[in-house]
């Protein structure tokens, strides 16, 4: 049976894409490069592009949000009627932050009680690392690389699935609200003290501390976003 040219240019697309994500260190919830610098990189046609990220999403392994970009999507993500990019066409930033408030404190105890001497390591780093961002955007891709790092330190992969496919969802729901007036987090950010406390509970295996400091910090997130609600 022949192969279309067409169909073998498309197959060669999809394989380049995989190569892109799982070499460029993505994970799921990172948004993948515009189209334009894909098309530049990779030397295929808009056309191609298009079509092997199509085929994609059809497997669930990427979805595409109009106007956010094309994100990697967790494993097993749906492609029906409760689709992530669906998903975060109807949900809120409040009920976002209530989900999480509902998820992450309990994902903190769980690291207590599982968390490796490596893992704990890496949330040291994670911590670190938002400390020294540059600027906002820099502190939002580093603060999820913390909170993901809990989720992480669970030891749990249906707890990591879970962590992921509620933070593909959050990267995507649009913050109207945020307004940054400074180029990057002062020195004495509310979070960094929040993230301190989180970790030293963590380390101190200390599974009661750990879910109150995780629902301290995002109760300070909700206020500073939302007010009370």
């Amino acid at each position: 049976m022949l192969t279309r040219p067409d169909q073998t240019d498309r197959d060669e697309a999809i394989a380049a894409l995989r190569v892109v994500i799982s070499d460029g260190g993505y994970v799921p919830g990172d948004r993948l490069p515009s189209e334009r610098e894909l098309i530049g990189s990779l030397g295929m046609t808009r056309n191609t592009l298009r079509k092997a990220l199509d085929a994609l999403e059809r497997d669930g392994e990427i979805w595409r949000h109009v106007g956010k970009g094309t994100f990697v999507a967790a494993h097993g993500a749906s492609t029906g009627s409760g689709s992530l990019s669906q998903l975060s066409q109807q949900v809120t930033p409040v009920q976002l932050m209530r989900a999480r408030l509902s998820l992450e404190p309990a994902m903190a105890r769980e690291a207590a009680l599982n968390a490796s001497d490596k893992a704990v390591i890496r949330l040291k780093q994670a911590r670190q690392k938002c400390r020294e961002s540059a600027t906002w955007d820099e502190y939002e891709a580093q603060d999820d690389s913390f909170h993901r790092a809990v989720a992480e330190a669970t030891d749990n992969v249906l707890l990591l699935s879970l962590f992921d496919q509620l933070n593909q969802v959050r990267r995507a729901v649009a913050w109207n609200n945020v307004v940054r007036k400074s180029k990057r987090p002062d020195p004495d950010h509310t979070s960094f003290k929040e993230h301190d406390e989180i970790l030293a509970a963590i380390e101190a295996r200390n599974p009661s501390a750990a879910h109150a400091a995780m629902r301290t910090h995002l109760g300070s997130v909700s206020a500073r976003l939302f007010g009370d609600y």
